[in-house]
């Protein structure tokens, strides 16, 4: 099928009439580290350039972390840990409480700097992520209150037990950039409500809303130290952070290849380690489901964030008595999709996070041509303004094998491969059939066929008849090679806390019976 481009946005230069949609370089003049309460430049005498993946030009230049970054960012943090982890339960709540409304108060800031450096239509960013933080702000700002342990009991004749659940120290973690707001949400704040202190380092494409995020901490009345940022390379500054001995713990958000790294480096001095990896989420449709919710929900569930999200749809698997139809109506729902400048509120699709990642997402499709059929896309469109970004046009891949490239790689753009199955046991089959376990959606009328579903799909999160929404009160997290560790929710706590059992004698007895075992029968 062919693509139509009389939906596509004219030259984006024009369409912004010189705006500059967020002042990168005046707002962030003072450096892109937030260390102890305030803007610093980096040290590492090594510059970068933000660009702007809608124009391919540079928004804002600025110098990177060093290792000496991260070692002040560290200090910063452990010296704030003995206030901030010996405040209240409800004094972290009341000061999370007056973040979630200063995020809310800066709104527009948050959208504009994330669609910027991200690419993202401004109404995703406007609807989704940062409405998505500001309510993690408040969820956790409640969930504060409620970090219990198990209730004192005599489990033993002679004691009274009970549990502490207490705070693991300084948290280094590690933002990709696909979701750099939310992520910074994700890392910072279940670790600071249950009283940690955090340097953060986000990914150098896609600093600004993270160093945003850091302000408002301020802004809010948290304590100087109890956030940092430093924005680095990984090679230098991210593996600085996670092998330094005075960080407890590391978080990482990020592909398997480097979590592998992560995980080495971590272990090497023991500690904590929470990973959430790729992923290549299965979209299995039954012969009894809405056909039309099916091809509307993997449209969406494969182009959000142009499908840099590895929780998006990536395989679908169709029983066969739809799968023609379902291919037929997911093509023509791509080819309506609207690819534009991120600022037009028109727009569907923006550009990928650069001009490699869009050349790394048009190889994967370019090798499927020798072995599948691109039902519709499979270029970056010429031409109408958007030439000179990273866009790619929503493409279908059909007739792949399922152990071909395209259907177990993580190819991490606006691409969906589709494949059809018989019975409902080799459905669930195909869609096990990857190392990895993020998330997953099963499409259908039949409640035990939903049930079977959500029991037999090995993921961290199974929808059904949708794919994608999550909430703050829900984990996230995956099985196998899509890590392990949960984020948001009241379970995050169990990644950023520790248990301590607390035995007291009831006794007061000097010569205790168990210490026969030592003394003897003496007397």
């Amino acid at each position: 099928m062919g693509n139509s481009s009389s939906d596509i946005n004219s030259d984006i230069s024009n369409t912004r009439q010189n705006e500059t949609p967020f002042p990168a370089q005046e707002r962030l003049a003072a450096g892109a580290q937030y260390i102890d309460g305030r803007l610093t430049p980096g040290t590492s005498g090594h510059r970068h350039a933000v660009v702007d993946p809608a124009t391919g030009k540079a928004v804002y230049d600025y110098e990177l972390a060093g290792t000496a970054d991260v070692d002040a960012a560290v200090a910063s943090a452990a010296a704030a840990f003995p206030g901030w982890s010996g405040a209240t339960p409800g004094e972290r709540s009341d000061a999370l409480h007056r973040f979630a409304g200063v995020l809310a108060e800066r709104a527009e800031e948050f959208a504009r700097a994330e669609s910027l450096q991200c690419g993202k239509p401004i109404k995703l960013s406007r609807e989704f992520d940062v409405p998505g933080t500001v309510d993690n702000a408040a969820f956790f700002a409640g969930a504060a209150r409620h970090l219990q342990g198990q209730s004192a009991g005599e489990y033993s004749a002679d004691h009274t037990s009970y549990v502490r659940r207490e705070p693991i120290g300084v948290v280094g973690s590690i933002a990709p950039w696909n979701y750099p707001l939310q992520m910074a949400a994700w890392k910072v704040l279940p670790a600071i409500a249950a009283g940690n202190t955090i340097v953060l380092k986000p990914a150098e494409l896609t600093p600004f809303t993270s160093l945003l995020f850091a302000e408002a901490a301020t802004a809010a009345g948290i304590p100087d130290g109890v956030v940092n940022v430093v924005s680095g390379a990984g090679r230098d500054a991210g593996e600085h952070l996670v092998g330094h001995p005075d960080v407890a713990m590391t978080s990482f958000t990020g592909s398997t290849a480097i979590g592998k790294r992560v995980a080495e480096i971590a272990t090497s001095t023991v500690k904590r380690l929470h990973l959430e990896l790729g992923g290549k989420a299965p979209f299995v449709v039954f012969d009894d489901a809405d056909l039309e919710a099916a091809v509307h929900g993997a449209v969406a569930g494969a182009l959000i964030n142009t499908g840099q999200d590895c929780t998006a749809a990536t395989r679908a698997y169709v029983q066969r008595p739809l799968y023609d139809a379902f291919v037929s109506g997911v093509a023509d729902l791509m080819e309506t999709v609207r690819l534009g400048d991120p600022f037009d509120a028109s727009t569907d699709l923006g550009p990928l996070i650069s001009h490699a990642q869009r050349d790394r997402v048009a190889a994967f499709v370019d090798r499927a041509r020798g072995y599948a059929r691109i039902v519709t896309g499979g270029e970056a469109p010429k031409g109408d303004g958007l030439g000179d970004g990273a866009y790619y046009r929503p493409t279908l891949i059909a007739d792949a094998a399922q152990d071909s490239e395209a259907v177990q790689s993580e190819i991490f753009g606006p691409v969906l491969v589709v494949l059809p199955f018989d019975s409902d046991e080799e459905g669930i089959r195909l869609a096990n059939d990857t190392p990895y376990g993020l998330a997953a959606s099963a499409w259908t009328r039949d409640v035990f066929r939903a049930g079977l579903a959500t029991r037999a799909i090995k993921a961290g999160c199974v929808w059904i008849n949708d794919h994608i929404p999550i909430l703050s009160e829900m984990p996230h997290g995956g099985y196998k090679a899509s890590g392990f560790g949960k984020d948001m929710s009241a379970y995050s706590f169990e990644e950023y806390t520790q248990i301590k059992h607390v035995m007291y004698d009831n006794t007061a007895v000097a010569r205790k019976d168990w210490h026969r075992t030592v003394f003897g029968d003496r007397a």
